[in-house]
């Protein structure tokens, strides 16, 4: 039987020519490719490092934005942070700030769509398009986004760097004449980047940027996605905080217990990734369509979650206090259940609205409250391992069944929350099932399943 030939196929092709004395390629290392179709050249690099400058200068305007929304709504400045804050309001205080929420996110919505033009869909511009984007559109809807999320809308706050990252990406790409699928790479590297800087996680922007937005994890690609994020996360030190976004965490360790509850908590964690990714599809493909409605709608459904949060503070904003809540362990068993069930309702109500926001965060803090009511129930049956390790491995395997990412979905949170290492096993093997379940029962993740509709064949002829 013949054999392929091997041959050094890298292009561009490396300094050292000749072989090593086995007198293989280095490209049969499937990893050690050619650049393929984006060449990586001295013009791409000095783009891709630009892009990581203006993505994480981006990050630090949008998060100045949310920052200086959220203290004049609520104050959140004060001691004890934006959950003390809400907690500390009166009735009309906690109601107020989610109708000019309303307000904004509907008119604001409306005018944008009516009167600029372009793209805003940064996935969407990657995965099945040019990889271009609207500058005016994408920075509006970039800061409407986090001026709804800074009142207090149960949103994410990634998606405006995360667009803006991207939009610098296809403008840098465009002012230097890069090629299509240059253009696309950089475009997810910059969108990466944008994510990264305002988390400070640059290994998991940078693995999500590569297993998300580009769909391989391989030299040409990985380098780029952890030079543009590393880039932007420095840059964004100049005014965000450098280190865990939950610092202080207790060290968790593994146990018996814990290594027996992650596969069947894996398996039921990823069933319901796959509902609430369902359900992310439906409310983004059945959202409101006439003008008045649109304009409407966002009022109504930021003010029920404005009542609802009378009850449950903990509703508010886009989770990352409740997530720290559940890591922490503080908190009552039906709480955690109640929220678990709660939190991604009135975050799919608000994206329904028509609003614009991210769902990384209330996708994190819906696993860490359902991992938190799950672990706490089995430490009923089989005590001896703390609430809050249970959160960790149920957030990072909602966050890996739901991005159907699971290695970026392990980073992020071992990034974030600056521990872990002592349940990686448990955190991989509840990651793992809760991701292939998902993939086994459906495959959309909670980005793809946002995409709008492709144009029919007779519509495009």
């Amino acid at each position: 039987m013949s054999r392929r030939p091997s041959e050094r196929l890298r292009v561009p092709a490396p300094v050292l020519r000749t072989r090593v004395g086995s007198k293989r390629a280095a490209t049969d290392q499937p990893n050690v490719t050619g650049d393929g179709a984006s060449p990586l050249t001295v013009r791409f690099w000095l783009l891709l490092v630009a892009t990581g400058v203006a993505a994480g200068l981006s990050g630090i305007v949008l998060m100045a934005l949310l920052h200086a929304v959220s203290e004049w709504a609520w104050g959140s400045g004060a001691a004890g942070g934006f959950q003390a804050a809400v907690e500390r309001a009166d009735a009309w205080g906690r109601v107020w700030p989610l109708l000019v929420a309303g307000l904004v996110a509907g008119v604001g919505g409306y005018l944008l769509r009516r009167f600029v033009p372009g793209r805003t869909d940064v996935d969407d511009a990657i995965w099945t398009g040019d990889a271009r984007l609207g500058v005016r559109r994408s920075t509006g809807t970039a800061a409407l986004s986090e001026i709804v999320v800074g009142l207090g809308a149960s949103l994410g706050r990634e998606a405006a760097p995360k667009l803006m990252g991207g939009v610098w990406g296809a403008v840098l790409a465009g002012w230097g004449g890069l090629s299509l699928e240059q253009r696309r790479l950089l475009v997810a590297c910059g969108a990466g980047a944008g994510l990264a800087c305002v988390y400070d996680v640059p290994l998991g922007g940078a693995l999500f940027t590569a297993e998300v937005l580009v769909g391989t994890v391989r030299l040409p690609v990985v380098l780029p996605a952890l030079a543009c994020t590393a880039t932007a996360t420095v840059v964004a030190w100049l005014y965000l905080p450098a280190g865990p976004v939950y610092p202080g965490l207790p060290v968790p360790a593994t146990t018996p217990s814990l290594l027996v509850w992650a596969v069947p908590a894996g398996v039921l964690i990823g069933v319901l990734a796959t509902v609430w990714v369902r359900l992310i599809g439906f409310v983004s493909h059945h959202g409101p369509r006439r003008t008045w409605w649109r304009i409407a709608a966002p009022v109504v459904a930021f003010g029920l979650l404005g009542v609802a949060g009378l009850a449950f503070p903990q509703l508010y904003g886009n989770g990352a206090d409740l997530a720290e809540q559940a890591f922490l362990g503080g908190g009552a068993l039906l709480l955690f259940a109640a929220l678990a069930v709660l939190k991604p309702l009135v975050t799919a109500m608000c994206l329904g609205s028509g609003a614009s926001g991210g769902l990384f965060t209330p996708t994190l803090c819906t696993g860490a409250v359902l991992g938190a009511a799950l672990g706490g129930a089995w430490s009923a049956l089989w005590p001896g391992t703390p609430v809050g390790t249970f959160a960790l491995v149920g957030a990072a395997a909602m966050i890996g069944a739901g991005m159907q990412a699971p290695l970026a979905g392990l980073v992020l949170v071992l990034e974030l929350t600056g521990t872990g290492f002592g349940i990686a096993v448990p955190l991989v093997a509840a990651t793992l099932v809760a991701t292939a379940v998902a993939r086994w029962l459906d495959g959309y993740s909670i980005y793809s399943a946002r995409l709008a509709a492709q144009p029919s064949a007779d519509q495009t002829t």
